[in-house]
């Protein structure tokens, strides 16, 4: 059976309705995996992650600053609590049961919040604006290169250490929550990717990157992209069969194998 991967999706809008960009659907089911959309509010979290595979924190909304101890600033948007509480009650039990994920932009930002790291509220006030990191309304997403610590489990899946993916972000990680490290920066000293301490260590968890950037949104013609969403179906149908064990090394090259997504 292929593995079940969850995403996370929008708030209700205006119409009444979840909503999410196909483009995550498409990298999950490109990669072998079905796709099963989770919407904000639900008090059976830990009902729903024993029975998914993998999990997909996606991107949206900032995260309340509330919830870090950061700042008010006029630039936060699209803050909603019901997701905000919903998907840090997801991180800390994906972190705690071990279920492989990926976190994207806004979900690498909860990621770091839940584990109690912290957010600049918005980084052009401290890093300024030679990297475009996101841009008006009504513009194309900008895209960057990314520098990707060489060894990082991060490199070992996407293959490079220098992506040039889409981004789409204004926060990015302030102070770093304790059981995670930063794996990868933009030219401006920016943080755009996170993962576990003890990623490859017996007892680490098996499956955990959160990228700054939107890999769904170029992964159909970029293969290093789609390698993401390959590499969490992989684990997440490790998970299922049992493969993974306490002792498997989640850096492994069992994680990089398999056909390129173009």
């Amino acid at each position: 059976m292929r593995p079940l991967i969850g995403i996370t999706t929008y708030p209700k809008n205006a119409a009444g309705r979840y909503d999410l960009p196909v483009e995550y659907v498409q990298a999950v089911r490109r990669a072998g995996g079905l796709p099963v959309l989770l919407p904000p509010g639900e008090e059976a979290t830990a009902e729903l992650l024993a029975r998914l595979d993998g999990l997909i924190l996606a991107g949206g909304g900032d995260v309340d600053p509330v919830l870090y101890g950061g700042t008010p600033h006029s630039e936060i948007e699209r803050v909603d609590a019901e997701r905000d509480a919903t998907e840090i009650d997801y991180a800390r039990r994906l972190v705690a049961e071990g279920v492989p994920a990926l976190c994207i932009c806004r979900g690498a930002q909860v990621l770091n919040v839940a584990l109690g790291g912290s957010l600049i509220e918005h980084l052009p006030d401290e890093v300024g604006g030679a990297i475009p990191h996101r841009l008006a309304q009504g513009e194309a997403p900008p895209r960057h290169e990314v520098e990707v610590e060489p060894g990082s489990h991060l490199a070992e899946v996407m293959r490079t250490t220098r992506p040039v993916p889409e981004s789409r972000h204004h926060q990015a990680p302030r102070a770093v929550a304790e059981p995670l490290r930063p794996v990868a920066w933009a030219a401006d000293g920016t943080i755009e990717a996170l993962e576990p301490r003890e990623t490859a260590t017996p007892g680490g968890h098996p499956w955990l990157l959160a990228v700054q950037w939107h890999p769904e949104a170029t992964a159909e013609e970029d293969a290093s992209q789609q390698r993401l969403f390959d590499a969490l179906v992989r684990a997440a149908a490790d998970r299922r069969t049992g493969a993974l064990d306490e002792g498997s090394p989640s850096g492994s090259d069992h994680y990089c194998s398999g056909p390129d997504h173009h």
